[in-house]
């Protein structure tokens, strides 16, 4: 079955609200809103539908509304992964691999061209609520890039499959840029020097540990073994909501080599591997204890790619299941 988190559709219900549609708007729907508290996913084609009543009862140009609206936060675990993410276009990277926890409808692709990075959706829009669904989905991609930049970046062209709206006030001050429609594909396009820029986050972990390599240096000391396994541990958990990290990735952050980090971490007779199984299991213990995020979620959050392997794992560690 196709299906769309709750979180989005009861975003789309917020919004209209506030834009003016009265519950009975809404009377009718195949999964009610007074339904949104109980549920954890809808089928995709009832968020469609409510895409289209929100459609036929708002001024045009709701979905790119809707769409400026989402924060990071508002995709769970992705929005997590992003934040962990070194560069703007690394969250289509991290898109692929986490958009199922919100929905089986979305395949981004992702093609670099000379001096601009085209970003593919690729869902037909079958029908009206779709089209408006994709142009949401565009319509948050600028807003999401813009939040983890801390900068104005905007795209340079965005193409549609479907048919244009009869205002497009909101799509013109939303992306900024020409906007095509009826073409064969679904893009949004940013030149390459926008997608590489460094996120506000992994910049701030980042320079913290550079600036620490700096003045070992400049003093000519080196932080205590322990003191740089601790370092190397928070790298780990920054990164783990991306994926297990490697060694090379970590050390590279550190301002040393891999080589280096392992002879280090060796003083402190401790592992890179050992300090992210520890990393993993602290995270999860964590977030099983205090949170109230599903058992695939927090696998996701600790760097696993399915519920099974980390169901494994955490047995392993502990000789119970989680």
């Amino acid at each position: 079955m196709k299906y769309i988190s709750i979180s989005l559709f009861q975003k789309v219900v917020n919004y209209a609200r506030l834009e003016g549609m009265k519950t009975l708007d809404f009377d009718g729907l195949p999964t009610s809103i007074d339904m949104m508290g109980k549920l954890n996913a809808v089928p995709a084609d009832h968020f469609f539908e409510l895409h289209e009543r929100v459609d036929q009862h708002l001024k045009p140009g709701f979905s790119v509304r809707v769409g400026q609206q989402m924060k990071v936060e508002d995709y769970g675990v992705l929005g997590l992964s992003w934040k962990t993410c070194s560069w703007a276009g690394e969250i289509f990277d991290r898109s692929e691999r986490y958009f199922k926890l919100l929905s089986n409808t979305y395949v981004f692709r992702v093609k670099h061209q000379e001096n601009t990075s085209f970003i593919y959706l690729e869902r037909d829009p079958y029908r009206r609520g779709v089209a408006l669904s994709n142009e949401a989905t565009f319509s948050a991609t600028v807003v999401v890039l813009k939040a983890i930049t801390e900068s104005d970046i905007s795209p340079v062209r965005v193409s549609f499959k479907h048919q244009p709206p009869m205002q497009l006030d909101s799509h013109q001050q939303v992306f900024n840029c020409p906007i095509l429609f009826d073409q064969p594909e679904n893009y949004i396009a940013y030149t390459a020097e926008d997608l590489a820029k460094r996120t506000i986050r992994a910049d701030l972990s980042i320079n913290k540990f550079l600036v620490e390599r700096v003045e070992e240096e400049t003093k000519g000391i080196q932080v205590s073994s322990s003191k740089l396994a601790q370092d190397t541990e928070l790298l780990i958990k920054d990164a783990l909501p991306g994926g297990i990290p490697g060694i090379d990735q970590i050390s590279r952050h550190m301002g040393m080599s891999s080589r280096t980090l392992t002879r280090r971490l060796g003083e402190n007779s401790v592992t890179f591997r050992e300090l992210v199984k520890k990393s993993q299991r602290e995270i999860s213990e964590e977030l099983l204890r205090n949170s109230r995020l599903s058992i695939g979620e927090i696998a996701y959050k600790t760097g696993f790619s399915e519920q099974s392997a980390f169901n494994r794992a955490f047995k392993k560690w502990t000789g119970y299941p989680p």
